[in-house]
């Protein structure tokens, strides 16, 4: 694969079967990793816990303004505002869409208390072409400080994020399992 080609393929391993801990890499960056509480699943369902195995293309990101700054990267970025969620009701028409809070199927704040979405950013898992059930807003964000198990997303610490960020070109994706 030439130099160029890989600079734009994050890649994202499993450091045991049905582990919780990973490991991403990019181009000469190398750096630990959590990622689902239940491993890596080719048939990823809404709730398993698992981050779903596949190559996907990175949609966007968001950030809370009020605590980092905006993202240099590639990538298209968004502020995130205080009633923005995301929909992970499989039932809805909007599921696994940004939608405004409260709302009245079930949806994930992206406006938290705690650090984990101060950087979120959009993996196209189900996304751009949705089935139900099949699982929703599955991210790349921040890591709990232990690196503890995610729901499906992928999670580094902030400040790795950030440079992970900075070497990220539009069309970048996201290869998990491989």
């Amino acid at each position: 694969m030439s130099k160029r080609r890989d600079g734009r393929v994050i890649r994202v391993t499993s450091l045991r079967p049905s582990s919780h801990r990973g490991q991403l890499r990019l181009g000469s960056l190398t750096f630990r990793c959590a990622i689902g509480r239940t491993g890596l699943r080719a048939m990823k369902r809404e709730g398993d816990g698992a981050s779903p195995l596949g190559c996907f293309p990175l949609l966007s990101v968001y950030y809370r303004p009020d605590r980092v700054p905006r993202p240099r990267t590639g990538l298209p970025v968004k502020p995130i505002r205080k009633l923005d969620g995301w929909c992970d009701a499989s039932s809805d028409r909007n599921y696994n869409r940004p939608v405004p809070m409260p709302y009245p199927a079930s949806a994930e704040e992206l406006w938290r208390a705690d650090h984990l979405y101060d950087i979120v950013v959009v993996v196209d898992w189900n996304v751009r072409r949705r089935g139900r059930g099949f699982g929703s807003a599955i991210f790349m964000h921040v890591a709990e400080k232990d690196h503890g198990p995610t729901a499906g997303c992928v999670a580094l610490r902030l400040p790795e994020l950030q440079r992970v960020l900075a070497a990220l070109p539009r069309g970048a994706r996201l290869a998990i399992g491989g």
